[in-house]
């Protein structure tokens, strides 16, 4: 994959170059601030930018007003943003720009390197891939959220991240069948229209959340 780096950190700028480049991606072009992501995005068109949501000048959210500008100039543009802590209303913002090809990690994250590819390879695609903890915090301050048992949440939350049927069943140690009929209580108490497996269902869970 051809991907941009925004990201003003030389160490961890370093780390994610040699990681990627290792396993055979191309690093078109690094940028250390913000005002320099969106022309290096419209120059280079790649299939994947890796953002910092706070970035020189001012260290606040320059990395997310770009990802927003930037999806808009070029929609469907892929999109993974690193923030060091959890920040709600930067995940919910960036979000309502559309769920597809968006990913939103925490930098602690790009430490466990199989789940780092992973979601950039699931972005790339059109998926999605929130970190655990994000999804964790936007699904407690939804009180409609109420309504789903102890069980359904917990496939709730994976399918927020992204996770497949399969996946999901491996994880919580339960049939495929199980999570099906998980998925569909699911979108029956959330008022949700069902939908064909496959990243559908998660924007479908997505915007919800971030309604």
């Amino acid at each position: 994959m051809r991907i941009v780096i925004a990201e003003d950190n030389v160490l961890l700028r370093e780390g994610l170059i040699l990681l990627l480049e290792d396993v055979g991606h191309e690093i078109v072009s690094v940028v250390g601030s913000g005002p320099e992501i969106v022309p290096t995005l419209l120059e280079h068109r790649p299939d994947v930018a890796v953002l910092d949501v706070r970035l020189p000048p001012g260290f606040r959210d320059e990395g997310l007003r770009a990802a927003i500008e930037a999806r808009k100039l070029i929609p469907g543009l892929p999109l993974l943003v690193l923030s060091q802590y959890v920040e709600e209303s930067y995940a919910a913002e960036l979000l309502g720009q559309g769920a597809s090809g968006i990913g939103y990690l925490l930098k602690d994250r790009v430490g466990h390197i199989e789940e780092f590819q992973d979601a950039l390879e699931r972005v790339a695609a059109g998926g999605t891939a929130l970190d655990p903890e994000v999804v964790s915090q936007l699904m407690s301050r939804r009180d409609p959220l109420d309504a789903l048992s102890p069980r359904e949440r917990e496939v709730l939350g994976l399918m927020a991240q992204g996770l497949d049927n399969p996946t999901i069943a491996t994880t919580l140690f339960i049939t495929e069948r199980s999570v099906s009929k998980h998925i569909g209580s699911i979108l029956a108490k959330l008022n949700l229209p069902p939908s064909d497996s496959g990243h559908r269902r998660v924007l479908a869970v997505l915007a919800y959340l971030n309604a």
